[in-house]
């Protein structure tokens, strides 16, 4: 017989992160409503502040989001003002993303956010390197199993 133990919530894994992430959402919200975005739109930020501009099956593929959920965000970010969308003059099936400058502008804004997590989370900055390193290590291996062929 199986053990019964592996079927509680509490020895999920999966659960685990998923309500931790929920939880650190909305530590999150109230900073971002300050700004006027979004979670997924801050993610986009962040990696629009790194790399300048990019196609959106790059920021997909950066976020592990298809173009089905990314381009009514995207709509929704450009109608704001944060970023401008043109399709690529080597291939228009390509539509390359850029920020406006009040998109860039927000980064400003947006450098106390990983602080305050930290702060209020109550873990110090080891710990928290150790935790983003094992969960980018975990990532990298479910990723692997689910998308074998990349």
């Amino acid at each position: 017989m199986e053990d019964p133990q592996i079927l509680k919530l509490d020895n999920q894994l999966c659960f685990t992160i998923y309500a931790c992430s929920r939880e650190i959402s909305r530590i999150y919200r109230p900073l971002l409503d300050k700004l006027g975005i979004t979670y997924p739109q801050y993610l986009t930020l962040l990696v629009l502040w790194e790399h300048r501009e990019m196609t959106v099956k790059e920021l997909g593929e950066r976020l592990y989001l298809d173009s089905g959920t990314l381009t009514p965000m995207l709509k929704r970010m450009e109608a704001a003002g944060l970023i401008r969308r043109q399709r690529s003059a080597d291939d228009e099936r390509k539509v390359i993303i850029r920020l406006t400058e009040r998109g860039d502008m927000l980064k400003e804004e947006a450098y106390c956010i990983p602080r305050v997590l930290l702060e209020q989370s109550g873990i110090s900055e080891e710990e928290f390197r150790e935790l983003l390193s094992r969960f980018k290590s975990l990532l990298q291996r479910i990723h692997q199993l689910n998308h074998p062929e990349e």
